[in-house]
């Protein structure tokens, strides 16, 4: 699979953002942590299923949030 540029800026911005997301990840709760996780997992598998389309990029980051934070519920 070739990657272009504006997939590897796409997944860079999506890492960045999870990471700058885990920067208060004490503070969080385990559902919490389970949204930022499911999304950004997310949002790299639907930059890589769509090959860096914008619309599967972000469908994947909110797909998995919703995912994560169910994950993640106490109960």
């Amino acid at each position: 699979m070739k990657m272009t540029t504006i997939t590897r800026v796409g997944l860079a911005t999506v890492l960045a953002i999870v990471m700058a997301g885990c920067s208060s990840w004490d503070g969080m709760s385990k559902r919490q942590k389970g949204a930022v996780t499911g999304a950004g997992l997310g949002g790299v598998a639907g930059a890589v299923i769509t090959d860096g389309g914008i619309l599967g990029t972000v469908g994947g980051a909110a797909i998995g949030g919703v995912i994560g934070d169910q994950v993640g519920k106490k109960r």
